[in-house]
């Protein structure tokens, strides 16, 4: 065993401008101090879920208006529907999370009990969904600002990008300081929230409750009569409600020990928390009256009506309701980049995803993130309604798979007699007295999600969910080729029934010369060290520059013989290709051909800009050639 493990000194991370924006790096052993309380997971995981009362009543409302203010009396019983309907989700993942303790929700749910297909697709479903998660989070937060102060309207876009960014760099600095930053907000909102319902249902019942003024509705004519048809899309559109519920069970390995427990009471309270603020707010939006509008939310008309406007309890209503709209996005901060690690490490998306970065967070997974979200934000120009259609599909998706396949396992698990257990990808089965009840539980829960998915695709398709229809089977095909890819690598690099390679018996060197100066030289004495068989290879692009290189080899070339291929017209990579592909003809067996390119490197990373990067040109160029080696020799110019 020649295999020699040393330890040296680590020295600390040398100070830069990245520790100022987002801390000072973490050690990979720090990682089981970044987990976080009930508390804190309330705000990290449940942000994107409670939010979403600030704007699913308003998509109630949108809907219902279309077949005028009679319609809007409907509010009420779909709300109802839509609490039910969270319970019995609630439940089902209450389960998942007991059964997967180390997270994955959806995708590894599926993995485990319906295959791979269906695990890619929720997958899909997931990724899509928490991006939309953060342009409509953000872009209601915006709208919430809008609607104290109108005249920032017009910026609403600029806005939504810098707030983009800015949850970006907080996510970065680690999950533990995102929770512990967000946690405030998170709390201030709830606060305030309740006094508002509070107070609202006081004056309703002493009767003392004013109705919604000065509101501009929406410029929309009475369309079509009210129909179950158009009940049944409203009722999509308030099952917004429930997005953000599974993200608790796709993150449980964020939780302190026992993370099974903490996760699963996180989860019951976020329900609860949630289903008390939708109900609440639809109920006080009838009783007050308020009405659909592009300019002024319903949350706004309420707070408006119920504190007066120049009442500071009113700002501070709107304020902590952006803020929450705004951290609802950190759901999505936290789930997307986990989940996308996870199915990189499956090698169905790219490995970089599962790098970890300084602070120990996915980096690339939080920047690709916001690199998409900001992109729609900009393409709908922050507008929650015209994001809306494309939102839910992919969560009610990955519910309806989560559930299914739930459901399956505890099938399952009947044929085991107890103490009997059985491994599976991610989890042990093993037998369960009540797999009855819990199977019928989650058989339940997926054919309802499955009703809802439905309704949703078919009442919002025209108006912008195709698109979703269309992103996911792509994702999913786009997943499965580059898995493909990655088995082929793997294929082509293994060691089962690979051969001793062919010793090598020759070296051949070839260094191209732009011309001659110390770098060129550097690279000569290099190539020269490797092997005595090297020649330098010159691209004549003009005859005076071709004689000041001869001239100076004459001087400088140590004896090397330079080859000359001119070119006509003024090509260097072509030329250069050509002679090294014949060249690479007339070896031998054993005969092995490095080409070193010299390259100088400025002190300053931004002269490079000043020069010709001829090296980089040549380095691209040969890298499509095979069974050459490529080795880059740099100069560095001191006092530059």
């Amino acid at each position: 065993m020649n295999t020699v493990t040393v330890e040296t000194p680590e020295a600390a991370p040398r100070r830069s401008w990245q520790q100022w924006l987002i801390g000072k790096p973490l050690a990979t052993a720090e990682a089981e101090h970044q987990t976080i309380s009930k508390k804190v997971g309330l705000a990290i995981f449940s942000s994107d879920a409670i939010s979403s009362s600030a704007y699913a009543t308003d998509e109630i409302l949108i809907v219902l208006g279309l077949a005028g203010a009679v319609a809007l009396s409907y509010s009420i019983p779909i709300a109802i529907a839509i609490a039910l309907l969270l319970a019995i989700v609630t439940i089902s993942y209450e389960q998942t999370i007991h059964a997967y303790p180390n997270g994955g929700g959806a995708y590894i749910v599926s993995r485990d009990n319906l295959g791979e297909n269906a695990a890619q697709i929720a997958g899909a479903a997931l990724l899509t969904d928490y991006i939309l998660t953060v342009a409509v989070s953000i872009s209601s937060g915006v709208a919430q600002i809008t609607s104290a102060f109108p005249a920032l309207y017009e910026w609403r876009v600029v806005i939504a990008l810098a707030l983009v960014a800015f949850m970006t760099v907080v996510n970065l600095r680690g999950v533990k300081e995102s929770g512990n930053a967000f946690a405030i907000p998170t709390y201030f909102f709830l606060g305030i929230t309740f006094l508002t319902i509070g107070l609202g249902f006081f004056r309703y019942f002493t009767g003392t409750l004013g109705t919604v003024t000065g509101v501009e509705p929406m410029h929309t004519e009475v369309v079509q009569a009210l129909s179950a048809f158009l009940v049944l899309r409203a009722f999509s559109s308030g099952a917004v409600a429930l997005t953000g519920v599974e993200a608790i069970s796709n993150g449980v390995t964020a939780f302190k020990e026992p993370r099974s427990r903490n996760a699963g009471i996180t989860l019951i309270l976020m329900s609860t928390i949630l289903s008390a603020l939708f109900f609440s707010v639809t109920f006080l939006a009838q009783a007050t009256h308020a009405v659909p509008s592009h300019v002024e939310t319903i949350f706004s008309q309420i707070g408006r009506t119920i504190y007066g406007v120049e009442n500071p309890l009113y700002l501070v209503l709107l304020g902590g309701t952006t803020l929450i709209l705004i951290m609802a996005a950190n759901t999505a901060y936290n789930g997307f980049p986990l989940l996308a690690a996870m199915i990189a490490s499956d090698g169905f998306l790219p490995r970089q995803l599962t790098f970890r970065g300084s602070r120990l967070v996915f980096t690339y997974g939080i920047v690709g993130l916001a690199g998409v979200a900001s992109l729609l934000i900009v393409i709908f120009r922050a507008e929650t309604t015209a994001l809306i259609p494309l939102y839910a599909i992919g969560v009610f998706l990955s519910f309806t798979l989560s559930q299914a396949g739930m459901a399956i396992r505890w099938w399952r698990s009947r044929r085991l007699q107890p103490g009997e257990t059985v491994k599976q990808l991610s989890s042990t089965l093993h037998h369960d007295p009540r797999w009855r009840l819990k199977m019928v539980i989650n058989g339940f829960g997926a054919l309802c999600t499955l009703v809802v998915m439905l309704i949703f695709a078919v009442t919002k398709f025209t108006s912008g969910a195709w698109i979703v229809v269309i992103i996911i089977p792509v994702l999913v095909a786009m997943f499965f080729g580059i898995h493909s890819h990655y088995r082929r690598v793997a294929a082509r690099l293994s060691l089962d029934s690979f051969g001793m390679p062919t010793r090598i018996r020759r070296h051949r060197v070839l260094v191209p010369v732009s011309s001659v100066h110390r770098g060129a030289l550097h690279a000569l004495h290099y190539a020269r060290a490797l092997s005595p068989d090297v020649t330098a290879v010159h691209i004549a692009l003009d005859p005076e520059a071709e004689a000041k290189v001869r001239a100076k080899w004459e001087q400088w070339g140590d004896g090397v013989r330079l080859v000359i291929v001119p070119s006509p017209y003024r090509a260097l990579l072509e030329p250069m290709l050509g002679y090294i592909r014949q060249v690479a003809k007339q070896r031998q067996p054993g005969e092995v051909l490095t080409v070193v390119v010299p390259q100088f490197v400025p002190e300053r990373p931004w002269h490079n800009l000043l020069h010709m990067q001829t090296a980089v040109i040549l380095q691209i160029g040969l890298l499509g050639l095979r069974n050459i080696v490529i080795t880059e020799v740099p100069y560095h110019i001191e006092g530059d």
